[in-house]
């Protein structure tokens, strides 16, 4: 859907890290009764419809995962011109394969699908060279109002919120360009 909405109106889109929960250890945690109450809603048979609609599969996680890393490498990746090729390998594998994302050999696979040296990606992520910098970015998403995930920010001025379908971008984008 992203994809669609670059050349339709000639988007750029760059991804910036959140952390849902904070508080996740290393090895990831037991998910918590308000998402196992959204799921027993219908939320999943929600996401994976929406998924099906682009011919995605999906596969809800059976646990909190820990996405420092993953986060850390995708900075590692924008330094090197891949950070969408290697957002959406490492979407595809936590939605599409429910591979965990917080487990080095996962993030390597995803790197070396991007075109990426993975030895150097896990060194350098390794060193620390990127947790500031993520801190950061964490912290910039807290302070402009960021509560969940997906949230898509549209000129530092508009926010569109969760898993929302094409028209409901569509609209938004159409709104903004009125106004300009």
């Amino acid at each position: 859907m992203v994809e669609r909405l670059k050349t339709e109106y000639n988007l750029e889109v760059e991804w910036q890290p959140y952390y849902l929960r904070p508080d996740t250890p290393p090895e990831g945690m037991e998910l918590p009764d308000y998402i196992l109450k959204a799921r027993a809603n219908g939320s999943d048979e929600r996401l994976r419809a929406m998924a099906e609609l682009h011919s995605m599969p999906f596969i809800s996680p059976e646990r909190i995962l820990n996405t420092r890393l993953a986060h850390e490498s995708t900075e590692y990746a924008r330094e090197h011109g891949k950070a969408n090729e290697f957002h959406h390998i490492v979407f595809r594998k936590v939605y599409g394969k429910g591979q965990d994302i917080s487990k080095w050999e996962v993030l390597r696979s995803a790197a070396e699908e991007a075109g990426l040296e993975a030895d150097d990606m896990q060194n350098v992520v390794e060193s620390g060279k990127y947790t500031a910098e993520v801190a950061g970015q964490v912290q910039w998403a807290q302070r402009i109002g960021v509560t969940g995930v997906p949230t898509y920010v549209i000129n530092d001025k508009y926010a569109i919120v969760g898993a929302q379908p094409y028209e409901a971008f569509k609209n938004a984008l159409g709104q903004i360009l009125k106004e300009k």
